[in-house]
């Protein structure tokens, strides 16, 4: 059975993105904000749930950037569906995971990047943020929609 989530690439005016630090693994990661899909609801309404519950921001979700797919023994079949988003409103805050209790939250910072600053951050998830993105929020064509990994 396929398991699903979304990431959303959030830039704000001066052409920066938002992305969440989250502590995984014993490690931090630098990601763009989101999380799985919900019993019910569609990939792009999870995209704007998981941007508002992680960031405080409300968002409308614009395009679907990348779909990538991942069948592997150690993690089975998940896929992630990449959008871009635009900012309604809202105030970049750092919010909460409804999914674990106040001592076990995995989120633990948030920040505008430009692409110089992306460059310099250890640990970014998935790595097309160090380039690939950039050329999307530049609205070049770039890579194929969809993935494997």
């Amino acid at each position: 059975m396929w398991v699903g989530g979304v990431r959303v690439a959030v830039p704000d005016e001066k052409g920066r993105i938002l992305l969440v630090r989250q502590h995984h693994e014993n490690r931090d990661i630098w990601m763009l904000p989101g999380g799985g899909i919900e019993e019910g609801e569609n990939a792009a309404e999870a995209a704007a749930r998981e941007v508002l519950e992680e960031t405080g921001v409300s968002v409308e979700v614009r395009r679907l950037i990348w779909h990538v797919e991942e069948v592997s023994p150690e993690r089975g079949q998940r896929f992630v569906n990449f959008f871009l988003a635009e900012i309604l409103e809202g105030e970049a805050v750092l919010g909460q995971d409804p999914e674990f209790d106040a001592e076990h939250q995995v989120l633990r910072e948030l920040a505008f990047f430009s692409k110089e600053e992306v460059m310099g951050l250890p640990n970014v998830y998935p790595e097309i943020l160090r380039d690939e993105i950039w050329e999307v929020l530049d609205g070049k064509p770039g890579e194929p929609v969809f993935r494997l990994r």
